[in-house]
């Protein structure tokens, strides 16, 4: 095994495992090459969290994702046929994206590209910046082998972005926001030549040539960044935001709304599954302070429409809802506070924590996050496989609401007292001794 190899197993929890091994099986009966790339490459070298991983294939990605699909559980969430790539979603909440190994050729600035199938080193020579653009081969073949044309493991070593050729941000302008918004996750410096393009792009006003739909991308992207508002102030301070809306500056970028989310996720625990989705919350905190003239310009310029719209509804809805169940009296039990979380989705109990006036409604979603969740994770499935239950049946799923409520509703023990030494008791020689 070779040490990236032995790198990737270990950044990898069991479900992204199991993916990978699916993978590596379906490709393997095909001859299909396959690598992993991008950003999880980027991210995993750097020594950064593993949030996304990011599949290359020679071949046909579409077909190969469908059959993922079907073998592993994970669900196909959106489809670029352009560009021959799948967006899924593993069954725990973990994103995988799977794309043909392609080229791009630009007629002009922001407009569609020219696609047509390669091999991975000539699609790693056509990425944006070096650092996204290594790859690791998972093939039978040549499993663990690094391809690095552009030299981006010595530019992470470095902690510098730099541009893969000098039409990096002309043939692609969203690229601008990914150079800020990269800059300000990593925290690595601009490549002096680097930089001169990206004022040289500046000023020819490249950025009023991203497409909607590439905006829209970077700000899903940047909701699940771990400090979201530390690049929108970035992006607004290079005028970059304006793009989305020129209302989003100053006082009116929400920064505190953002700061406050921040707080919330952090209550969550490590290592505790609580779906939540943080691009409807960044829609949330960016519309607030808009008129609805604003909103409704701001939603042309990013290409979001009727299901963005709904999103919205449904958060303020679903907060609400929560918020008059969790008033009542009668709940009294921990299990009755946690069933009642449960049943809403994640962006809604954060919603509600950060907007609610109600002690009491704070105080159980407190207890909630950061009791009642691991405690009912102390629960697993392979306990109720052990009783001989089958995962998914609907006694199955009863069985296991029953023991976490079981276990949030029992009473904690009370340590036994401490028993005082008798004569009977025998005492150490060491226990015994007294200063004389």
């Amino acid at each position: 095994m070779s040490d990236y190899m032995f790198m990737l197993e270990n950044h990898l929890n069991s479900e992204q495992a199991r993916f990978l091994a699916a993978l590596e099986a379906v490709c393997g009966l095909t001859n299909t090459k396959v690598f992993l790339a991008g950003g999880a490459m980027r991210d995993m070298l750097g020594g950064f969290p593993l949030r996304d991983l990011d599949f290359v294939v020679e071949g046909p990605a579409l077909k190969l994702a469908r059959e993922l699909a079907d073998t592993t559980g994970a669900s196909i969430v959106s489809t670029d046929e352009l560009r021959k790539s799948v967006e899924m979603q593993l069954p725990r909440g973990a994103t995988v994206s799977l794309a043909m190994a392609r080229t791009e050729k630009y007629p002009k600035a922001g407009g569609k590209p020219q696609v047509s199938p390669a091999t991975m080193y000539e699609d790693l020579l056509g990425r944006d910046f070096t650092i996204n653009a290594i790859a690791l081969s998972l093939s039978k073949a040549s499993r663990g082998l690094l391809m690095d044309p552009s030299n981006g493991l010595a530019d992470i070593e470095r902690r510098e972005l730099r541009a893969v050729n000098s039409y990096v941000f002309y043939n692609d302008p969203v690229r601008l926001w990914r150079l800020i918004r990269l800059k300000v996750r990593l925290g690595f410096a601009i490549e002096e030549r680097t930089a001169a393009q990206y004022a040289n792009a500046r000023e020819a006003e490249m950025e009023k040539h991203i497409p909607p739909q590439a905006l829209l991308e970077q700000l899903r992207v940047t909701a699940n960044e771990p400090n979201p508002s530390d690049v929108l102030k970035a992006l607004d301070e290079e005028g970059l935001l304006a793009a989305v809306s020129p209302a989003l500056t100053g006082a009116r970028l929400n920064l505190q709304g953002f700061a406050k989310l921040l707080k919330v996720r952090q209550l969550v625990p490590f290592g505790v599954e609580m779906q939540v989705d943080n691009f409807v919350l960044l829609l949330q905190l960016l519309t607030e302070k808009l008129t609805a003239r604003e909103k409704s310009a701001m939603f042309d310029a990013i290409g979001a429409g009727k299901a963005e719209s709904a999103a919205l509804a449904k958060l303020a809805a679903s907060a609400k809802k929560l918020e008059k169940t969790l008033k009542s009296p009668t709940l009294q039990k921990p299990s009755l506070i946690y069933e009642a979380a449960a049943k809403e989705s994640g962006e809604a109990v954060l919603f509600l924590f950060m907007g609610t006036s109600q002690r009491m409604v704070a105080d159980r979603i407190r207890n909630y996050l950061m009791k009642y969740l691991p405690a009912a994770m102390e629960i697993s499935d392979r306990e109720i496989e052990a009783e001989g239950l089958t995962p998914g049946t609907p006694k199955f799923v009863k069985r296991k609401a029953e023991k976490i409520r079981l276990r949030l509703d029992a009473r904690p023990r009370k340590p036994a007292p401490e028993r005082e030494p008798s004569e009977s008791t025998p005492v150490s020689a060491a226990a015994s001794r007294r200063p004389i």
